[in-house]
This record gives C-alpha cells, sequence and structure tokens, in this order.
C-alpha cells in the first residue's frame, strides 16, 4: 500500500537522480554530470519504515531560458502539486546560489511539507557548509551525499514523518472501478455513459478532466465507485506530451480501485502509452478489462470484432486474461455489459480455492506436465496454498524455488485459469522452499 508521494526538486546537477537511485534502491535515473539530464519526471517506489511511498525525479529547474527549462518547470510543479512531502535538494559544495532561493520561494508558495537536503558533503570538513542554507527559511538542512548514502535514513525519516494518516475506506464494501488510457480516448464521455447522467465534463480538447472524481452509485441494487482519473491540460506554449503529465494520478486511481478499465481509442488504435498505463495496473494485480471505444466510428463487417481481438491480444501479450468490451460512449451502444463484466472480474480477483482442491488440480498437473530438468535437477512441488486475494497469490512449495521456471510458472498458471476461471485477474505464483 502506498502512504504517501515524495517529490525531489531543485537545480540542475545537484544530485537529485544519484539520490532517487538510492531511495528506490535501483538505478533507475540517468546519472551523469552534465546539468539538465532529466527532463521529464521519472517515478519509483520506495520503502521506509513499513511504509511503501513513491517517489518523483524531477528535471532541474533553471531560472535563465535553456533548452527545455520550461518544460521542466511545468513537470516540477505538477510534481509538487501531487507530493505529499517535497525534498528540495541543493549542492553544498557549491553554497547557496540564486536559484536556489527563488525554488525555496516557490516551494513556500506551494504549502507542502519541505525537507531541505544539502548534497555532495562527502567529507567531514564540509559539514560547516550546510548552515549558509538556513536563510532559505526552510527549516532544518540535512547534511547528505548522494554518493555514499549519507544521509538517506535521516532525510526519509523527515519526509516519512509528513506521510497523512491512513484513511478509514469510506467506499469500504462497494466496487470500485476506474478508467485509464490516453488524453482525449472517451473516458469521461464512458463514465458519463456508465452513470447514464452528465457528471464529468466532456470535451474534444485533450486534458479537459484536471482531477480525478470519485462518483459513487448504485445499478440494480449493487453499490459502486467509478474513478475518472485526471490529465493535466498544457499550459502556454508548453507542447511537451501531455501524455507524461497524467501518469501519477492514473496510478494512483489504478491503487485505489479493485478493477481497472484501460480505454483504447478505437479510431487511432493501440498506442504505446495505452501499453504503458496497462502495464500499471497489471503491476499492480488489478483486476483488468480492456475496453475498445468509439466501436461506431470503426468500418466493420462480420469479421472485425474478430480480427480487432486478435491484434490487441498481440500488443497486449501479457493481458491474455484480461475480457475485452467493444463500446460506444457516443450511441451509448454495448455500454451495458461493462458492470456485469466489472463484477465478474471483481469476484475472479477474490476467488479463493479450498486448499485441498488447488493441490489437487496442482498434483493432477504435475503428474500430466512433469517440470523439466535443469542443471541435472527436477523441480518436485509437494504442496500449495492460496495466501492472498486481490490478486489472487498461490504459493508453491518446493525443494529449491530456483528450479521454477518461469515458461513452468505460466503453465501453472494457465492450468489454473482452466481449472477455476480467474477471468481479468493476474494470478501471482511464489515458490518457496519447504523446510
Amino acid at each position: 500500500m502506498i502512504h504517501g508521494t515524495v517529490a525531489i526538486v531543485g537545480r540542475p546537477n545537484v544530485g537529485k537522480s544519484t539520490i532517487f537511485n538510492r531511495m528506490i534502491g535501483e538505478r533507475k535515473s540517468i546519472v551523469e554530470d552534465q546539468p539538465g539530464v532529466t527532463r521529464d519526471r521519472i517515478y519509483g517506489k520506495g520503502e521506509w519504515l513499513t511504509k511503501e511511498f513513491r517517489l518523483i525525479d524531477t528535471g532541474g529547474i533553471q531560472l535563465e531560458q535553456q533548452p527545455f527549462s520550461e518544460e521542466i518547470r511545468v513537470q516540477v510543479e505538477i510534481a509538487i502539486a501531487e507530493a505529499d512531502a517535497i525534498l528540495f535538494l541543493v549542492n553544498g559544495r557549491e553554497g547557496l546560489t540564486t536559484e536556489d532561493q527563488a525554488i525555496a520561494r516557490l516551494l513556500q508558495k506551494a504549502k507542502k511539507p519541505v525537507v531541505l537536503g544539502v548534497n555532495k558533503i562527502d567529507d567531514l570538513h564540509l559539514q560547516d557548509a550546510i548552515y549558509e542554507f538556513y536563510a532559505l527559511g526552510l527549516g532544518d538542512p540535512i547534511a547528505m551525499s548522494g554518493s555514499h548514502g549519507i544521509g538517506i535514513g535521516d532525510a526519509l525519516d523527515a519526509l516519512v514523518a509528513h506521510f497523512p494518516e491512513k484513511e478509514t475506506d469510506e467506499y469500504e464494501g462497494m466496487t470500485k472501478f476506474c478508467l485509464i488510457g490516453r488524453p482525449n480516448v472517451g473516458k469521461s464521455s464512458l463514465v458519463n455513459a456508465i452513470l447514464k447522467q452528465e457528471r464529468v465534463i466532456v470535451s474534444d480538447v485533450e486534458g479537459t478532466t484536471r482531477d480525478a472524481i470519485d462518483t459513487p452509485f448504485q445499478s440494480d441494487g449493487k453499490d459502486y465507485v467509478v474513478i475518472d482519473t485526471a490529465g493535466i491540460r498544457k499550459r502556454g506554449k508548453v507542447y511537451e506530451n501531455i501524455e507524461k503529465y497524467s501518469v501519477l494520478r492514473a496510478m494512483s486511481a489504478i491503487e485505489r480501485s479493485d478493477v481497472v478499465l484501460v480505454v483504447i481509442d478505437g479510431e487511432s488504435g493501440v498506442r504505446e502509452q495505452d501499453k504503458h498505463v496497462a502495464g500499471y495496473a497489471h503491476e499492480a494485480g488489478k483486476g483488468i478489462i480492456l475496453v475498445y471505444n468509439k466501436w461506431d466510428a470503426v468500418e466493420k463487417d462480420e469479421h472485425t470484432m474478430n480480427q480487432i481481438e486478435k491484434k490487441l491480444r498481440q500488443e497486449f501479450i501479457y493481458l491474455s486474461y484480461a475480457p475485452i468490451a467493444f463500446v460506444s460512449a457516443l450511441t451509448k451502444a454495448r455500454v451495458q455489459t461493462l458492470l456485469p463484466l466489472i463484477d465478474a472480474v471483481h469476484d475472479a480477483s477474490l476467488l479463493r480455492i479450498q486448499t485441498n482442491v488447488l493441490n489437487e488440480v496442482i498434483m493432477d498437473a504435475q503428474l500430466m506436465t512433469p517440470p523439466p530438468t535443469r542443471n541435472g535437477k527436477q523441480l518436485k512441488i509437494y504442496y500449495a496454498s492460496q495466501v492472498a486475494t486481490a490478486p489472487p497469490t498461490i504459493v508453491l512449495f518446493v525443494n529449491d524455488p530456483e528450479l521454477l521456471h518461469f515458461s513452468y510458472k505460466r503453465f501453472i498458471e494457465n492450468t489454473l485459469r482452466e481449472a477455476f476461471g480467474f477471468e481479468g485477474t493476474t494470478i501471482r505464483i511464489l515458490a518457496r522452499e519447504r523446510k
């Protein structure tokens, strides 16, 4: 569960990406001495004191008009708006600059909790360099070194302290679903069609929906909440691809949902961005439905639906389990099929199999198709247990977890789907050595 969001901001070349990589535990951001390498927000997950958090690495804020500087400024403003706490990094070796002061004023206007990190304090004799940064009026500076891992824990302690308290789920017992996809694929129109009323602003202008809108409603005696994910409108003369702007809010909506509807534009077809946003839902283990919208605008015959379905399966190979719905938000055609499908996928994600039935199916599969040998050893599955739902998570107790090849894991998954359904939900299969 995500407990909060942290944005790392600062001028170029103060070590933001190095700190980001330290906090998420992998080398995800590009690290170069050349200023301005990180132009877009980069996302990662970290964990500290049992709390998971989302981390945003941003491009450096520049005052002078350098290439991409305005785009970077907009990206940073968006990251700040989404963050629960901000890590403001400065360069202790270079001292306080006018750019640092300008960024500090921007952060003070944002009225968000700010932790001030003075980076590149690698030696003890540089410790005194942190004191001049008290002039920024952002509280006690923390001496840090991304290169050596100094001060990372202190900064994380301070950041985690600003995370919001866990809220009770006001929609407990209701089926929560969201719609994700590129801007202007018809998400808001589809929400209105599902609700049978105009609750969300609809426009041809990309990014009309600015905020995530939660709408509880009832249908056939069942309670639902639909979350319409937001896009962010282009500002002024910023023409950076706005598809990147909606990613963070889409990720937040995905985490709060039971079922995710990946909406695809039937006129323009599948784009790489569709695969990216669907990938977030898949990795989060949510129930997934592929929704092919604007079906009314597609020239079709009796073979068209099968042809498109085949193409979608090729484009979304990792979502072979996800059902596909062909709808038109404009004409309302086939929209009535969505809620029953959402119910079915949600039920599948909550399915719990009795241990004896589960073991019978897996043992039969192992007898019919024995695991291949690896380095002269063969995997032996002694027994299995389902340890969680949403998504269904199966633990296999084996002689050696290293012998569970991904291809045999896929075979086990396909066997479980054939036996129990699990339509629209991923199945997580883990291997543990039997003690």
